[in-house]
């Protein structure tokens, strides 16, 4: 064994994943355990964080079965975990309610919009650096005090999962500010919790966990968490980070000038900033390193391929097929333009947006239609990061990519010739667990930041460079995409004012 492993967890929404990693950033055992996502109703999504510790017990025994003389060399500790679960733990350390909301539950739509109604962008953005969505835990916890007060009331404690698993591990309480500036309540200029934004959303700041730095630790394995899960007592538990944040690290993604791409059901772009970029349209998150991951998300990147397998194929051909048939067109499709807004967007004013096929002709054919989808992801992407290098002032250089997109050559190919950018491609896909262990590699004194850390762990497997050729097309049609876009703003309300029959 090269030096002592580290233990890497990661809470997903699907399932709970330990891992051991060794000194050079190689994981020698990886273990995974699905659990239960409940859907009490249309637009909730649920989950028991009890069942994130079973799984959490389960994968390390695994792990530490698979590797010899693991238990007593584990370096440290570093969880990761799914953003925004809201967790009510009480004074004792036990949960208050069998189920916690995730990061995609629905229900606080309302509080949403309410907040919307009665407050300007550039009254809170600022203080919170974030635009309102329902994803975020102070919406959750306003849901929580007015339709379970009984639960919100007995509660000491509000956690993300990854913290719920830590305290499990050690006894301690803490929130690091990664999942804290994920929060809508977490002042980007202090790194400490907003007053202005408690008072604001009427909660209480008593509820919120110490925030601290991903790095520091946290405490240690108990005897109680030992003897449940076959670690050394003792053995030192890092505060952590959310798992996006862990990802970006393990991703390569860790200064500003480069960014990252996760090419899954949804295409999210991010850039590595110094500081959050205030936009109604931005997302921001806190980063392991200290700098900020402005991030825009389009809903349907993956899910446009899922689509056009479903609509023209009855899903009876596969992806390779599809991707086989685009690869007979010629790059820009023969002027075909294909505008992938299938779900809506997630924010701004045109939420209701559609997507489109624009400037179909008779001599196009299916060869056509899907690259034109494959470039239209891509052009919807080049929008997101123009919004970014646009406020940021310091253009992307270079982007990680990926998720099950970055596995396709033909749609690498043309993501970098429309963004006019090398794509990155890591050798070690499991970039969280990755992520976790180059923090715990840091922790422990094995490199002097995170950044030479990452430098050590992260290798990659390709550079995908953009064909001359290709931008040389894509450019004059990145223009006209964005034209496309603007005027078709004005038609999706029209739309919704449509009768039709449900």
């Amino acid at each position: 064994m090269a030096g002592k492993p580290t233990l890497a967890i990661d809470v997903g929404t699907g399932s709970v994943r330990s891992a051991l990693v060794d000194a050079s950033g190689t994981i020698l055992a990886m273990s995974a355990l699905q659990h239960e996502q409940i859907v009490p109703q249309f637009g909730w999504s649920e989950q028991r964080p009890d069942d994130w510790w079973r799984g959490v017990v389960r994968t390390i025994r695994e792990v530490l079965d698979k590797v010899p003389h693991a238990r007593t060399n584990i370096d440290a500790i570093a969880a990761c975990g799914q953003m925004h679960g809201t967790v009510l733990v009480d004074d004792a350390g036990q949960t208050v309610r069998d189920t916690a909301p995730l990061w995609n539950d629905k229900r606080t739509v309302g509080y949403v919009t309410a907040f919307e109604r009665a407050n300007r962008p550039e009254t809170y953005l600022g203080d919170c650096a974030n635009p309102p969505t329902p994803a975020w835990p102070a919406f959750k916890l306003q849901w929580l005090r007015d339709t379970d007060p009984d639960a919100y009331n007995r509660t000491s404690v509000v956690l993300m999962p990854k913290d719920y698993i830590n305290l499990k591990l050690s006894g301690e309480i803490a929130m690091d500010r990664t999942d804290g500036g994920a929060s809508f309540l977490m002042d980007p200029r202090t790194g400490q919790w907003s007053d202005k934004m408690i008072d604001l959303l009427g909660l209480d700041r008593a509820k919120l966990a110490p925030l601290r730095n991903p790095l520091e630790i946290l405490g240690y394995v108990t005897g109680k968490a030992a003897i449940e899960t076959g670690l050394r007592e003792g053995t030192p538990v890092l505060v952590g980070a959310g798992d996006y944040p862990a990802a970006l690290l393990g991703s390569g993604a860790s200064r500003p000038g480069v960014g990252s791409e996760v090419m899954g059901t949804s295409a999210i772009i991010t850039a590595i900033a110094k500081r959050p970029l205030l936009d109604p349209a931005v997302c921001n998150v806190g980063t392991v390193e200290g700098n900020w991951g402005a991030f825009m998300l389009l809903e349907s990147g993956g899910d446009a391929m899922r689509w056009a397998r479903r609509a023209f194929h009855g899903k009876q051909l596969t992806y390779a097929d599809i991707v086989e048939k685009a690869a007979e067109a010629p790059p820009g499709s023969e002027r075909l333009f294909f505008l992938p807004y299938l779900a809506g967007e997630r924010l701004g004013a045109h939420r209701n947006a559609r997507a489109q096929f624009f400037g179909l002709g008779a001599s196009h054919g299916i060869a056509h239609m899907h690259r034109a989808v494959l470039e239209g992801v891509a052009f919807a992407v080049k929008r997101h990061i123009n919004v970014l290098d646009g406020i940021s002032g310091e253009p992307l250089e270079r982007i990680a990519a990926s998720g099950g997109g970055a596995k396709t050559k033909l749609w690498m190919k043309i993501k970098a010739s429309v963004y006019n950018l090398p794509i990155l491609v890591p050798a070690e896909p499991e970039s969280s667990i990755i992520g976790c262990a180059i923090m715990a590699a840091t922790a422990t004194g094995r490199f002097r930041n995170v950044e030479a850390a990452a430098d050590a762990f992260v290798k990659y497997a390709e550079e995908v460079l953009p064909d001359p050729e290709w931008s040389g097309i894509y450019a004059p049609m990145q223009v006209f995409f964005e034209r496309l876009y603007r005027h078709s703003q004005a038609l999706y309300d029209d739309l919704d004012r449509l009768p039709h029959r449900r």
